[in-house]
């Protein structure tokens, strides 16, 4: 009995040693996309229309101002530029569709990165004030332009405070 047991075992285990040969493979997935199914989809920024979206072109608006200036290396609001961010808050909760851009601005003091660096401050506090003030994150963006878009080119006082700014743009304008 012995004698027969010692090949049989050895037969077992050669069998389980055995392959069956390469198996069939199936390969990764395709992903259908003839259209119906989910993809990516248009983001689209929405654009100018209602009631209140002329007010955004006339110059006896206060919506038509788009500017916030800032004091030389500073990103504090002025007071004086308070209700002209609280105008555009309120049109921002009135028109939940609409979307800001708010790009900010230095002069030409100062180096590329320091610029760069007070540029996003200033366009921050314009986007945190508008937040405040009921506007969603949803519907605003700041972007820091530094001195790269400057309004004036003169060496002088008042050209350089008129890029120390930060800019409103509504869908469309940007």
């Amino acid at each position: 009995m012995k004698k027969l047991a010692l090949p049989i075992l050895l037969s077992v285990l050669l069998a389980a040693c055995s392959s069956t040969g390469p198996e069939a493979t199936t390969g990764a997935k395709v992903e259908d996309r003839t259209g119906g199914g989910p993809g990516v989809a248009t983001v689209n920024a929405g654009s100018p229309s209602g009631s209140g979206i002329a007010a955004l072109t006339d110059p006896n608006n206060i919506l038509s101002k788009r500017s916030v200036y800032f004091d030389f290396d500073s990103f504090v609001i002025k007071s004086e530029a308070k209700p002209l961010i609280e105008a555009h808050a309120r049109f921002l909760v009135q028109n939940p569709q609409m979307k800001m851009l708010i790009q900010g601005n230095t002069d030409e003091r100062g180096s590329r990165e320091y610029n760069l660096a007070l540029g996003q401050k200033r366009a921050d506090a314009v986007k945190q004030a508008l937040l405040l003030l009921g506007a969603k994150e949803g519907q605003t963006e700041s972007v820091s332009l530094g001195e790269e878009k400057p309004r004036c080119e003169e060496a002088s006082e008042s050209c350089f405070a008129q890029n120390r700014r930060g800019d409103m743009l509504y869908s469309g304008e940007f």
